[in-house]
């Protein structure tokens, strides 16, 4: 298991550095001298105030809490970084025009050195797609379309492409990507029959939606079946998730037992760990301890 990474999911990072952001994006050359393999974006561009139809329990954020854009964050993330994969959990697709998604994605890889890895997904809230001025009916296939768009565009000058709600021909989009139309994409959907079709078909991963180890068990297990009958390689799957937090006997998380239940997705299959600073942490120096007890943890499992 020494090839398991471990990641920092930065929403909220900022509240660790007094709000600012800047200082948060400095820190992270910090961590990942000091052994994190990636980070991770989540995305909303607009909010209803209709917090309550979040299908996953309480919404864990307030209705102010500020969202950042994450390509341009991650684009300042790339600069202030050396070795850092630069990740989404999830980016809604859908709410960007597949061209210009095309075009941002190379542009970071290209800045970043090669160090893109994107994580896709619907999102849940309806108001959010009316605001865009995008249809909330046929989202799944908008996504899985734009998939295609970006393997095309990160592929052929001039490109073309014909699908059910993007056309063109002889198409150019410069530069290409540093790591050609295989940039890694990850699906951040229910694994459904119809879900892990989409990823065995279109993607290179897989961001379960909740921390239930035997869900996810058994949907890397269809994920990799899915794999190998489309002749690719099971153990080419990706897999990130987040662990549940668990608490101590004193009501506080507790980074140790979180970390068991780590250790156990791991086992089921998962490829990377990704663990929320301001779950675990109320400055600086407590986000400096997550990441020792991280890369302790990652240590451990390659004795």
């Amino acid at each position: 298991m020494s090839d398991i990474r471990v990641s920092l999911g930065l929403i909220g990072l900022e509240t660790l550095f007094g709000g600012d952001i800047r200082a948060a994006v400095e820190w992270l050359a910090v961590a990942e001298e000091m052994g994190v393999d990636g980070v991770t974006l989540t995305d909303h561009v607009v909010m209803g105030e209709a917090l309550d139809k979040y299908p996953y329990g309480p919404f864990p954020m307030p209705l102010d809490w500020p969202w950042w854009e994450p390509i341009t964050l991650l684009s300042a993330i790339a600069l202030a970084t050396k070795r850092l994969r630069l990740q989404t959990a999830v980016l809604i697709s859908p709410l960007r025009p597949a061209v210009l998604l095309a075009k941002q994605l190379a542009t970071l890889d290209v800045i970043s050195g090669g160090r893109v890895s994107i994580g896709l997904g619907v999102g849940w809230q309806k108001e959010e797609y009316e605001a865009s001025g995008v249809p909330w009916e046929g989202r799944f296939g908008l996504m899985i379309e734009q998939i295609q768009v970006c393997r095309t565009l990160w592929r052929d000058a001039p490109a073309a492409f014909h699908g059910k709600m993007v056309s063109f021909d002889r198409i150019h989009s410069r530069p290409f990507p540093v790591q050609g139309d295989r940039i890694p994409i990850m699906l951040g959907i229910a694994p459904n029959d119809r879900n892990v079709a989409r990823i065995a078909d279109h993607a290179d991963g897989w961001l379960p939606i909740q921390a239930d180890v035997p869900s996810i068990r058994e949907g890397i297990e269809k994920l990799r079946a899915a794999f190998a009958e489309r002749g690719r390689d099971p153990d080419s799957l990706m897999v990130r998730a987040v662990p549940r937090a668990v608490k101590g006997d004193d009501g506080r998380l507790d980074m140790s037992r979180t970390l068991d239940n780590a250790r156990e997705m791991i086992e089921a299959g998962v490829t990377e760990i990704e663990l929320f600073p301001l779950h675990f942490a109320r400055d600086r120096a407590g986000a400096e301890a997550l990441v020792e007890k991280l890369a302790a943890f990652k240590a451990s499992l390659a004795s």
